[in-house]
């Protein structure tokens, strides 16, 4: 079954956008997701639509980030990507008047339901300025073990 990444990807772009001290082009933003440039270009416009980033045309333009992401939530993230679907599960509705489908069915929903309200929620609580932090912290903690292996060599 083929997983959904755009909100991975997207996540991971913005991350270091927020490292860049210059506008990020589609092509560069593309080249970090694997993908082809019009692809980012229609996530990136989904996330100007939301006042996420901004984008100026021309020699020296591209993708900046538009707000603090102290105040941006992976919940605000995966909107802005059109909210895909959490779950590849689903029912059968072969046969709508079954009793036992109808159990079946009504279980995975609530199910479901409560699933996706957690992980909405925790979306929710999760920054970007938090997922900035964990990866800086990442950086100084890959720095630091290198600089050990090269001092014991």
């Amino acid at each position: 079954m083929k997983q959904d990444s755009k909100l991975s990807g997207i996540l991971h772009v913005i991350l270091h956008m927020a490292s860049l001290d210059t506008p990020a082009t589609s092509e560069k933003l593309a080249a970090m997701m694997g993908t082809n440039p019009v692809v980012v270009r229609r996530i990136m416009a989904g996330l100007r639509e939301r006042g996420l980033v901004h984008s100026e045309k021309g020699h020296g333009g591209g993708w900046t980030i538009a707000r603090d992401l102290a105040a941006v939530t992976m919940a605000d993230i995966y909107a802005a990507v059109g909210a895909p679907e959490i779950f590849a599960l689903g029912h059968r509705t072969e046969r709508p008047s079954c009793l036992v489908e109808q159990a079946v069915n009504a279980a995975l929903d609530d199910a479901f339901a409560e699933a996706e309200a957690l992980l909405m929620a925790r979306f929710a609580d999760v920054t970007l300025g938090a997922l900035a932090a964990d990866f800086r912290q990442r950086m100084r903690a890959r720095r630091q073990t290198l600089e050990e292996q090269n001092h014991d060599l």
